[in-house]
């Protein structure tokens, strides 16, 4: 299989872009990494550029697989904390993280926060990913619909994220089998907030390259966040060929 992929990141009407994505190749095998820094004053910066790092350099160096899965983000996170320590900064220092590793017949995804991946098949939405937030939670035990979660007031409260101690660390981990024709979206909430799934699908089934689809969905967004403070946005789109 051959695996085609396109990138786009954005400050959108923020001063600092605090997203970072990276992109890191061993053999046959790809990783896809994007982080959405969270706090603000550059320090959000500092820590998504630093797990985005270390996930895609471990990748590359690391002796096995397996054990990237079951390293990879306790080696980013005890990193992220040794440097909020050194430099008092632990309140302004966090990010999320969403990573897609492709295989020759698989693909696991493994994430904190509520950066998303979208998994699609046969042109349709088949999982993404579930927020580690305030709505997704409300959404779990029946208050809020699913679609309320992009307006809702609390929509940037997280539950858990890089770089924070409150509750342990903890991340959710899929894997899934690789066909012919899949397609992956990774994305940053300033990115999925202002496109919905049904149009994200639309583009994919009328754009057979990658580029064209997240070309498209791009342009929804920013006509979208027309005439409003946009978030940085940022995507990584990804597409399995025979």
């Amino acid at each position: 299989m051959k695996i085609e992929y396109h990138t786009t990141t954005n400050a959108g009407g923020r001063p600092v872009n605090e997203d970072h994505l990276a992109v890191a190749t061993r053999g046959n095998c790809y990783c896809f990494v994007l982080c959405d820094g969270l706090g603000g004053h550059g320090k959000g910066d500092v820590a998504a550029k630093l797990v985005t790092s270390i996930v895609s350099e471990y990748f590359e160096t690391c002796s096995n697989m397996e054990t990237f899965f079951d390293e990879v983000l306790t080696v980013a996170q005890n990193a992220l904390l040794k440097l909020q320590k050194e430099q008092k900064a632990p309140h302004k220092m966090k990010t999320t993280v969403v990573l897609l590793v492709i295989e020759p017949n698989r693909c696991t995804v493994m994430h904190v926060g509520d950066s998303r991946l979208y998994r699609f098949r046969d042109g349709m939405l088949a999982t993404r990913t579930i927020d580690h937030s305030v709505p997704q939670m409300l959404v779990s035990i029946g208050e809020i619909e699913e679609k309320d979660i992009r307006n809702h007031p609390d929509r940037n409260r997280l539950l858990t994220a890089m770089g924070d101690e409150r509750n342990g660390f903890k991340y959710d981990k899929s894997v899934y089998d690789l066909q012919e024709n899949d397609a992956f979206l990774l994305c940053s909430d300033g990115f999925w907030e202002l496109i919905t799934e049904f149009d994200m699908t639309s583009s994919l089934r009328i754009n057979p390259k990658v580029k064209g689809w997240l070309g498209d969905m791009k342009k929804i967004v920013e006509s979208n966040g027309n005439g409003r403070e946009m978030d940085n946005y940022t995507a990584i789109a990804v597409m399995v060929k025979g």
